[in-house]
């Protein structure tokens, strides 16, 4: 696998960034395949992935070089940890890495597990928010599986921020703390925000999964930040919530009744368009599960999938928005 990874552009970058002399080296364990199916079930892995992991875990195990490397994974994941965004993250497999491939990430957040739980104790995280929280790992393994019908993630670098303690799940939505970059900072200063680059806020997302995002979920969602965020990480002041996603394009103003939750949830933001580049796979993979379906199979059972597929029809485009509110 190690060559098949060096041979790749991104995965040979990650490869050269664990080799920085600055990255902790970390005890990497795993569960025994005894115990290791409680963990995942703790972790809301689908109980379809649950057989494949315990016999990936072996398979991994196996190779003296795999286990160096998910070593190595770990102290990179974990690396630069009072820095938002920091760590070296986890970069996609390429194909031919094959099941293990596909679910090397699973066993570097497992590996991490205990230095996530001992972080969350230090800062005197509850113990159901710190649960809920990493459950977005089981989550995230339940899309891959609908989208493509087997073990995997499709997005290894999204739950590094949960395993660094930099994104929690607060009621129905999730909040993560970061500091603006140079484009996002400078679209919004653009606006008259007071925002730039390197600001530190809270940037929103909206799992699936998770039911309706009504007005009254998001207040309680919004309550619980304000709350948590001042007692667990109090020297972070001044908060200013952000967020960019897709559901932020006005154009959806077009095709949903004023009431509907989205639109209620973009109401709550001072919105800017953040890029002139179309972005049409975002809307349909989150509404529709993926991509791969032709467009004229896919269902318009509801009001945001005739939205989403109608625009499209008519030879529209959907933009990425960015908002942001003061908490």
């Amino acid at each position: 696998m190690l060559d098949v990874l060096k041979g790749d552009e991104a995965c040979a970058a990650w490869l050269a960034a664990l080799d920085d002399p600055a990255i902790p080296r970390l005890t990497a364990e795993l569960p025994d395949a005894f115990d290791l199916p409680d963990v995942l079930l703790d972790l809301a892995v689908p109980h379809e992935d649950i057989n494949e992991l315990v016999r990936l875990r072996a398979e991994l195990l196996a190779s003296p070089v795999l286990r160096a490397l998910l070593e190595r994974a770990v102290g990179g994941l974990l690396s630069r940890p009072r820095e938002p965004g920091g760590g070296t993250g986890l970069p996609v497999f390429p194909a031919a890495t094959g099941a293990l491939g596909r679910c090397f990430a699973v066993f570097v957040f497992v590996a991490a597990l205990p230095y996530t739980r001992a972080h969350h104790r230090e800062r005197g995280i509850p113990d159901d928010v710190s649960r809920r929280t990493l459950a977005d790992l089981g989550r995230n393994l339940a899309v891959h599986r609908r989208r493509f019908g087997t073990t995997g993630l499709l997005v290894p670098w999204w739950p590094t921020r949960h395993f660094r303690g930099e994104l929690y799940q607060l009621g129905r939505l999730q909040f993560e703390r970061v500091r603006l970059g140079r484009r996002t900072g400078e679209g919004l200063a653009a606006t008259g925000a007071p925002l730039g680059p390197g600001t530190q806020a809270l940037s929103m997302h909206i799992p699936d999964f998770r039911g309706p995002m009504s007005p009254e979920a998001c207040d309680d969602s919004l309550a619980r930040a304000r709350e948590f965020f001042a007692l667990h990480y109090p020297e972070e002041p001044g908060r200013l919530a952000v967020c960019h996603s897709w559901l932020l394009d006005r154009q959806l103003k077009q095709y949903l009744p004023a009431d509907s939750n989205i639109i209620r949830y973009q109401d709550r933001f001072d919105i800017a368009a953040l890029t002139e580049t179309p972005d049409d796979d975002s809307p349909v993979a989150f509404v529709f599960g993926g991509t791969e379906t032709p467009r004229g199979l896919l269902p318009r059972r509801t009001s945001l999938q005739r939205a989403v597929l109608d625009h499209l029809d008519a030879g529209g485009h959907w933009y990425p928005g960015i908002g942001w509110f003061r908490m």
